[in-house]
């Protein structure tokens, strides 16, 4: 089978593998989405007499097909077929002939796209959520297992106030928990359908929208075909800014623990088996996964700046550039997931050395509680903040 859009003219093969890229290789991820949504628009087509009953029900056995397939790792992507849309409609035509070809019937791969990354979104969203659900978990068993530990807390990396285990695991926590709330908000933002809008201008022909988004759990319908295509790149920055806000709180939670975890400090213990070594030191134990936690927040900030960047200055309707943000979003939600796992694991199994925090609560720290002493006696702050001041000279 020719390409979707072949007119008959040979296509040169430099350009091909230029245009191609690597989707034949990224869109392997999005085969069952692409694939429930095809059901989903047969189930519509039928409906709108576009296809008969016999039709729908060999078109939905041969896509179900290819799902298990896929799930075997048996359905591969040419690089002549450019992506898992016209994979998956060659695949039907070679099985059922002309009823594989009606597939396209009302819809362009543009909007065919759009749903199967919508429909893969929505899923990841779902695990990143479990994921930062049990990361919370795991921080606030932490603050509980270790609530009556003291220990500094800092300003400007000096000593300041004295702080606590659980205040310092329950401030991070509650970040996280700032984090869901933007992860809610992102997830009303995709969970509409764009099926019905096209190439971004809608169909010359009647279609159930309506239908096609219920069938496939969507909240509603994106209805302006054209802000779906505008919605394509911006969408996605705010995926990934929403994923970055987590790995900005893994990595202020990998920064202290590393600070922490310093021999001259050592509130904090990483087990050897978290630890790495050294090929030339070999008393060294080594907080390379933090250190990897700590770095991996500016390599999705990075990707959310190129998908800002690929995507601006872009004519209203579909541009080839916009599929160069489908790789950033794909590694954005891996290594999220990743870090929210790995994270949970070290806050999990770190430990904390209750006796060196005890030590470290020096004289200095209680010198505010001091200042507002004198103050609950009628002494003006200002003067009890230089009485103190002058002690601690």
């Amino acid at each position: 089978m020719a390409k979707l859009w072949d007119k008959g003219i040979q296509f040169d093969k430099k350009i091909e593998s230029f245009t191609v890229g690597n989707d034949n290789q990224l869109d392997n991820i999005l085969i069952p989405y692409d694939c429930k949504a095809s059901i989903a628009h047969a189930k519509m087509l039928a409906k709108m007499g576009y296809i008969n009953k016999k039709e729908l029900v060999k078109i939905s056995k041969i896509l179900n097909k290819i799902i298990a397939l896929h799930k075997k790792g048996k359905f591969v992507i040419k690089v002549s077929q450019e992506d898992c849309h016209t994979a998956i409609e060659e695949y039907l035509v070679n099985e059922i002939g002309d009823a594989g070809k009606k597939i396209h019937t009302a819809r362009s791969r543009n909007d065919q796209a759009l749903t199967a990354l919508r429909l893969y979104y929505k899923e990841e969203l779902l695990i990143v959520k479990s994921l930062m659900e049990k990361w919370i978990d795991s921080m606030t068993n932490f603050g509980q297992k270790n609530k009556n530990v003291k220990f500094p807390g800092y300003t400007h990396m000096q000593k300041a106030m004295p702080s606590s285990i659980q205040m310092w695991s329950e401030g991070h926590r509650d970040s996280m928990k700032d984090d869901l709330k933007i992860h809610e908000l992102i997830s009303k933002l995709i969970d509409q359908s764009p099926m019905g809008s096209a190439a971004g201008y809608g169909l010359p022909i009647s279609v159930d929208k309506n239908m096609i988004s219920e069938d496939l759990g969507f909240f509603m319908v994106q209805e302006n075909p054209i802000h779906c295509q505008l919605s394509r790149g911006k969408y996605e920055i705010a995926l990934i800014n929403m994923l970055s806000q987590i790995l900005l709180t893994i990595n202020r939670v990998a920064a202290d623990m590393i600070q922490f975890s310093m021999e001259e400090l050592s509130y904090f213990s990483l087990p050897k088996e978290l630890s790495s070594g050294s090929s030339i030191m070999p008393q060294k134990n080594n907080p390379d996964v933090l250190e990897i936690l700590r770095a991996s927040y500016h390599i999705i900030s990075g990707f959310e700046t190129q998908v800002k960047t690929l995507t601006s200055n872009l004519m209203s309707g579909y541009n080839r550039d916009v599929q160069l943000s489908k790789e950033p979003v794909i590694k954005s939600f891996k290594i999220a997931k990743e870090c929210l796992n790995i994270s949970s694991l070290v806050i999990n199994k770190i430990v904390v050395n209750a006796d060196r925090c005890k030590e470290a609560l020096t004289d200095d720290l209680f010198s505010t509680e001091k200042v507002y002493e004198l103050v609950k006696k009628g002494i003006p702050f200002r003067e009890a903040y230089q009485i103190i001041a002058a002690k601690n000279k």
